[in-house]
């Protein structure tokens, strides 16, 4: 019989009739590599066929500790307080991959008997829950309405977190800092930050990006956006239509962020936006900054620029980020129309000359204010005109959930 994969309980049967004929096999004889083969070929079909269900989790739980003469009390140290040991055994809260881990190493039940997956072993700690600043996570809605207390989200952290990573699909970049010296940022919130980010963005269906479609004119209509009241809520759409994912999401504790630009794993760009800040020239420059890397300085293998572009100051030795701050100062402002109209306004504190700039312009008087304030270094200036809590409320659906 010749030897192949077996598909039919008939073909099955006549491999092991065939197996029969071979028991007697000399040994080291081909006979016998053959007899091996055909036993090889009979399990693995017999797995798949019949597969041997793993025991019940919770009866493995209560066998091990009639076994070694547990009590309900002596569990609490692999399940938590008493209260979660009863709703354990008692079938009303499942266990999650921490007590799993308790379990299999405080009690040596297998593995695959409390995960109830055949041959399943238990992978490494994927994520320290210790390194996030968890409690913000869940209070920013990083983990959906299905989990409602933080004691809870607590308790699923390790299966909370591998479900937050998934957005990226095994498709992270490697990130570039807009950094201060006097601060020290916590990469994992960052990280964190950019899958929510991701996750918020990832049923989008945008039309493709074209590069060649974010020009002179892109830009242009783009800023005068900002002459009207409402301009920054009319970003989304503008960058939406033009193939790029624009997402709002508050930055989390020691990240510092302004604003972020990266690509999705499926290569589309995305410009994030934390607000941060709360002001119409800090938006406007932060916009411009993070646009200002994509059409400059991402490409398909990344990396992700991650920015503090407070007071536009940035400490960070990298001339990209230069870059980006000078190509989105002249989109703001174009240098010639500064030169000739501007630079007067650098030493005069009128409001009203501001304003009058503003229209001829057809920008946001914050957008000139935020000039004025940068090149003087003086930022007490001219704080009623650059928007101070206005960008906030024109998006409060998203910060006040």
């Amino acid at each position: 019989m010749k030897p192949r994969i077996i598909k039919t309980d008939e073909e099955h049967a006549a491999a092991l009739a065939y197996m029969r004929t071979l028991m007697d096999a000399a040994p080291d004889s081909p006979e016998e590599d053959e007899l091996e083969l055909f036993a090889s070929l009979i399990e693995q079909y017999e797995k798949q066929r019949w597969p041997i269900d793993v025991p019940d989790p919770i009866d493995a739980i209560e066998f091990r500790m009639d076994q070694m003469g547990l009590t309900r009390k002596d569990l609490g140290k692999y399940l938590g307080s008493a209260s979660k040991v009863s709703e354990v055994l008692n079938r009303k809260r499942p266990l999650t991959l921490t007590m799993i881990r308790a379990l299999h190493e405080g009690l040596g039940i297998p593995a695959e008997v409390l995960l109830q997956k055949p041959g399943e072993t238990l992978p490494p700690t994927a994520y320290d829950v210790r390194n996030y600043p968890f409690a913000a996570m869940f209070s920013s809605g990083y983990f959906g309405a299905s989990v409602r207390t933080l004691r809870e989200a607590r308790e699923k952290a390790e299966e909370l977190l591998i479900g937050l990573f998934a957005s990226f699909s095994d498709c992270t970049s490697q990130p570039v800092y807009c950094r201060r010296t006097d601060r020290q940022i916590n990469a994992h919130a960052l990280t964190a930050w950019q899958a929510r980010a991701l996750a918020l963005v990832g049923s989008d269906a945008l039309p493709a990006y074209d590069t060649d479609e974010v020009d002179d004119t892109f830009f242009g209509r783009l800023v005068r956006l900002s002459h009207y009241s409402e301009g920054p809520r009319l970003v989304p759409d503008f960058l939406r239509k033009h193939g790029i994912h624009f997402v709002l999401l508050p930055h989390l504790p020691k990240t510092y962020l302004d604003g972020a630009c990266f690509l999705s794993p499926a290569g589309a760009p995305v410009v994030g936006m934390t607000i941060r800040h709360d002001r119409l020239d800090n938006f406007w420059f932060t916009l411009m900054h993070e646009l200002a890397h994509l059409k400059l300085h991402l490409h398909e293998d990344g990396p992700a620029f991650f920015d503090d572009t407070d007071n536009h100051a940035c400490t960070d030795d990298d001339p990209r980020e230069a870059e980006a701050d000078a190509f989105a100062r002249e989109r703001l402002i174009p240098d010639a129309l500064w030169q000739e109209a501007g630079l007067h306004l650098l030493i005069s504190s009128n409001d009203q000359d501001v304003l009058e700039l503003s229209d001829r312009l057809e920008i946001s008087p914050a957008i000139i204010a935020g000039r004025i304030r940068w090149e003087t270094h003086n930022y007490s200036i001219f704080s009623s005109l650059v928007g101070n809590g206005d960008v906030r409320r024109l998006f409060h659906y998203q910060f006040n959930p």
